[in-house]
């Protein structure tokens, strides 16, 4: 059976599978422990204690039952958006099988005590040295095994592509994470304000300066037409593929321009994911909600800048306790992460909206046609809706009913199970598709001297400036 035109969005897809997660969970409110069987993964010595069921309710439940319990339940989700993607169902859940096995594999060596562990740890599982990492190792080396399949067994990645869907994984878990940060929030309502209010500052001041920039050095050095150089702009200065999808459907760009700069977008955001992770450990460790910021400014696709955040705060983290003795609570490096990226992404839509009008108005006037308001609602990407939905649901339960919180903690960590396996799900997935020679022999080597001149020349250094202005000083709260 060959694929038909899709039914649905992925877009559109993110935003049920994760209001399903979170709405399943909320059974934790009524005392109803409705997703604790999900696997749980500990940082390891025996490999026999890898893993274990979520909550203490099913302790008593084999591992390798919960996992296969887990397996079946993700498994579900994505046959109901391959069905509703309309592909071959049986050879996206082949796909997806492998994925799974790969990801969560990697999922678990990431969280071998010898790279995992952080020195409060080490006593306790009885081992001399660690490299300090966390679980959060598990998404590079899943990251490292993708690009391993993507550029050497070809073969294996071709069988897999059906499923290899990063930007549906990432924005899964996002609108899945929204609630657990939501809760946080509550916790502390005077930083979440403040986190709020700068990312929303700091990304208008992004848009004003990293868009024009590039688009002016594209147009005026590289001599790109507008056609090529409102899309790279966009790709290389906003928010990487959605926002090059958005801007060459908007001014009506042949569909090679969005695409080539998509994967240089990819690309790119592999390489930024292994470098400024560990560049924020070593030089922004004092300074944790900048270096949270910077990964949003910086590093281009939701997927790759919400995993970068993930991965610095578990190095910030890690750093700071060994250097200190400070213990942060988890999730504010990352909430300041996704919160700028969510009003990246919120701009997405009214910056499309803007290039149509402007293009059907003053650039492409015989081509143009009535520029619609309903435009903006068509470029919105709808997974923010679930987001912003999850986090204000849970920040205003918990505001109205403090004694809740408990209950809303277990809620959202169980659901945060789902959210950290489609993390890895997207890192091995990202990997799959760099297939650098590929990307090569299609000629995109003068574009991707623009993306290099303009990433590394002033976009990462802009960001950064902008997130010392605005989160310099702001610590997330103590344990």
């Amino acid at each position: 059976m060959e694929n038909r035109k899709p039914g649905i969005s992925e877009d559109w897809l993110s935003l049920i599978i994760g209001l399903s997660v979170f709405a399943i969970s909320l059974g934790a409110l009524a005392g109803v422990d409705t997703l604790g069987w999900g696997i749980n993964t500990h940082v390891w010595t025996d490999f026999s204690k890898a893993m274990s069921p979520y909550s203490k309710n099913y302790q008593g439940m084999p591992a390798l039952l919960s996992l296969f319990l887990t397996f079946l339940f993700m498994a579900a989700s994505m046959a109901t958006c391959a069905w509703a993607l309309r592909v071959n169902v049986a050879r996206y859940m082949a796909g997806f099988t492998t994925i799974f096995i790969i990801s969560y594999t990697c999922w678990v060596a990431g969280h071998w005590a010898y790279i995992a562990a952080t020195p409060d740890k080490m006593e306790k599982l009885g081992i001399p040295w660690s490299m300090n990492l966390t679980g959060e190792a598990g998404y590079i080396i899943a990251l490292l095994a993708g690009l391993f399949i993507g550029n050497f067994v070809p073969s294996l990645g071709e069988r897999i592509k059906e499923c290899v869907r990063p930007e549906l994984y990432i924005k899964i878990a996002i609108v899945i994470m929204g609630g657990a940060l939501g809760v946080k929030a509550a916790e502390s309502q005077s930083l979440a304000k403040t986190v709020m209010f700068s990312g929303l500052c700091s990304i208008i001041v992004a848009y004003l300066i990293y868009w024009a920039s590039v688009y002016y050095v594209a147009r005026k050095y590289f001599k790109f037409s507008r056609e090529w150089a409102a899309p790279l702009a966009s790709g290389i200065s906003i928010c990487g593929v959605s926002a090059a999808i958005a801007v060459g459907g908007a001014i009506r760009a042949r569909p090679i321009v969005p695409i080539m700069v998509s994967s240089l977008v990819v690309i790119f955001a592999v390489v930024e994911l292994v470098l400024l992770p560990f560049i924020a450990r070593d030089f922004l460790w004092q300074e944790p909600m900048v270096a949270g910021a910077w990964m949003a400014l910086a590093v281009k696709t939701d997927g790759a800048a919400v995993a970068s955040g993930a991965i610095t705060e578990s190095l910030i983290l890690a750093k700071t306790q060994a250097e200190t003795g400070v213990v942060y609570k988890e999730g504010w490096i990352l909430m300041t992460t996704t919160t700028v990226k969510m009003f990246i992404d919120v701009f997405i839509g009214v910056w499309a909206f803007v290039l149509a009008v402007i293009w059907s108005t003053r650039i492409d006037v015989e081509k143009g046609a009535e520029v619609k308001v309903i435009e903006i609602w068509h470029r919105f990407p709808k997974f923010v809706l679930g987001y912003a939905f999850t986090f204000f649901f849970f920040l205003a339960l918990c505001l109205a009913l403090p004694d809740i919180i408990p209950d809303a903690k277990l809620a959202t960590g169980e659901g945060n199970i789902f959210r950290k396996l489609f993390f890895v799900l997207t890192f091995f997935t990202i990997g799959v598709v760099s297939n650098f020679q590929k990307l090569w022999e299609e000629g995109i080597g003068k574009l991707a001297l623009l993306y290099v001149i303009s990433l590394f020349g002033f976009i990462i250094w802009i960001g950064l400036f902008i997130s010392w202005v605005f989160f310099a000083g702001i610590k997330p709260p103590t344990i």
